[in-house]
């Protein structure tokens, strides 16, 4: 392996490099087209790595890109040690390993370790009889005397979490797509082969991972039934609220205590490592808070781990955000969280909350802020919104599935913007996958690069300002009680202290100035002021500033 792929065989390598870390999610099929077939690809990525460079992040973390039949575009792998054609190569990786850690950039990849796809040949050995040597990787289990699936467990994306195989006369697990069995962790063997897949990544050269659903891995030895969950408890942070899986509590099929012993395994391996990081997906909408700190607790299982309290529809006000702050202290004191407002698999935040463009700085300013790491996803440093898709354009099983009630995720997925000019701004030559936005256009990243006022220099700002104090990157936090419609918190290291308000309101507000001399932060362009011994902070705007 060449220099740059060997970095991280550096002794001298921060290990918590992670620890309040920005990084940028990139979505391969959306972000850069190099060939002119429609679809972004791994040289389109190193193509565009400079500027991601430029945002000031400190790591990218790439969605899957192996070797799939796209069922569920990548999230299906038939093949976890190779590259999809479409994507490119394990040259064009490597090469992309190579820019990336050139440009100071760490390179995360998303693998999707709970299932695979049915054309995996893990899988077509497994089905092939009840004897093969792999007949017990993945959940399989007799119908019940009627015939019907073994019990009540449901798919995310629809429908029973079971599905008929005439073959070997049994049902097999999917929590997503039925051509998406699930492996049996149960099994060690199983075990096994996953953790050589994360090896041979790692020899690749990859500095972590994102990890999708981190707490469906096992389930229920005995395949007992979800109680019914009831219906003041439901919400559709996981699932849309037309999908009856929100009608379960999901104790059995995921969630389940043996999977803690896997991560455990999971760690020491990448402990092997000098600086290796993992930030894990938990899927709840119940627990979401409890299993973050269950993952992230001490120094042998995740570094971090994320859940959806952020990404969920309900609109994020003081209060809320108190909440979801005071119970990640309580559930998960000793872990460590990552923030994100938006993802591949949620409406862009910007429509989803109804934002403008001040309500969108102001939203920014209080992700960088906030203990914890952040994900930031392609796009949202431009402000984009949720495209609206037509229904003969949508790729999305999600979508097709539940249309018009929810229309999947295909919204958040349609091409980066680079240029103005149409047909598809910049994105490729060829017909794009998905439609490029024409509302998307006007504010594209060649449009916004020059103007200090923009939404793509605000980013650029509060990344610069996040980076340049430790107190924000690792410091702790103090929470105050919410005044009306203003958040507010203290940020501390041994050096420095921060006081950060933050108005998410449509009217001005004032709030008491905390004891001490404090000097507003130069340069972050917000229009709160001190006035009378009180902080005037106007309606979507910020204040932060630093003890004298």
């Amino acid at each position: 392996m060449n220099v740059a792929r060997d970095m991280h065989v550096d002794l001298a390598a921060d290990k918590d490099w992670w620890r309040g870390a920005v990084i940028y999610q990139i979505y391969p099929r959306s972000f850069q087209d190099s060939n002119g077939d429609g679809i972004g690809d791994l040289a389109g990525i190193v193509d565009r790595l400079p500027y991601v460079a430029s945002l000031g992040v400190d790591a990218i973390w790439i969605s899957p890109f192996f070797t799939s039949p796209m069922k569920d575009f990548g999230y299906d792998v038939s093949d976890y040690r190779d590259v999809d054609p479409m994507f490119g190569t394990l040259a064009d990786f490597d090469r992309l390993i190579d820019t990336a850690h050139g440009l100071g950039l760490k390179v995360m990849i998303d693998l999707v370790l709970s299932h695979t796809s049915d054309q995996h040949p893990w899988f077509v050995e497994s089905r092939s009889s009840r004897d093969n040597p792999k007949a017990d990787w993945y959940v399989w289990a007799d119908a019940k005397p009627d015939g019907t699936p073994p019990n009540n467990w449901l798919s995310i994306f629809g429908g029973p979490g079971w599905e008929w195989d005439a073959g070997r006369l049994q049902y097999y697990q999917h929590n997503f797509l039925t051509a998406q069995p699930d492996l049996n962790f149960h099994n060690p063997d199983v075990q096994d082969a996953l953790l050589d897949v994360v090896r041979f990544w790692l020899e690749r050269g990859v500095d972590g991972f994102r990890l999708d659903t981190i707490n469906f891995y096992f389930c229920d030895k005995e395949l007992r039934d979800n109680p019914a969950l009831p219906p003041e408890e439901r919400n559709d942070s996981i699932a849309p609220a037309v999908n009856p899986y929100n009608y379960q509590r999901h104790l059995y099929d995921k969630n389940r205590p043996e999977n803690l012993d896997f991560l455990r395994r999971l760690r020491a391996l990448m402990d092997e490592y000098p600086a290796i990081a993992a930030v894990g997906e938990v899927g709840d909408a119940q627990r979401g808070m409890e299993i973050m700190g269950e993952y992230t607790r001490g120094d042998d299982l995740m570094q971090m781990c994320y859940a959806f309290e952020f990404l969920a529809g309900d609109p994020l006000t003081a209060d809320r955000v108190s909440e979801v702050l005071q119970h990640f202290a309580t559930a998960a004191a000793d872990g460590w969280a990552c923030w994100a407002f938006s993802n591949h698999d949620v409406v862009r935040h910007a429509s989803r909350w109804g934002l403008d463009d001040a309500a969108k700085r102001m939203f920014m300013s209080l992700l960088m802020t906030l203990r914890g790491s952040v994900c930031l996803y392609q796009g949202e440093e431009l402000g984009l919104t949720e495209a609206d898709v037509a229904f003969e354009d949508l790729q999305d099983p999600y979508g097709i599935q539940f249309w018009p009630e929810f229309k999947g995720r295909d919204g958040c997925r349609t091409p980066m913007v680079w240029t103005s000019e149409v047909p598809n701004g910049g994105f490729s030559d060829g017909k794009p996958w998905l439609p490029v936005s024409p509302q998307h256009l006007p504010v594209a990243v060649a449009t916004q690069e020059n103007n200090a006022f923009s939404m793509l220099a605000h980013y650029r700002r509060m990344i610069s300002f996040r980076k340049s104090h430790p107190a924000i990157t690792k410091g702790t936090m103090e929470l105050n009680a919410p005044e009306g419609t203003v958040i507010s918190f203290f940020r501390r290291d041994a050096d420095e202290t921060f006081f950060c308000a933050f108005n998410m309101g449509t009217e001005a507000q004032d709030i008491a100035l905390p004891d001490g001399e404090w000097h507003m932060h130069d340069g972050l362009e917000f229009s709160a002021r001190i006035k009378n011994d009180k902080i005037h902070i106007p309606a979507h705007q910020a204040f932060i500033a630093h003890k004298i």
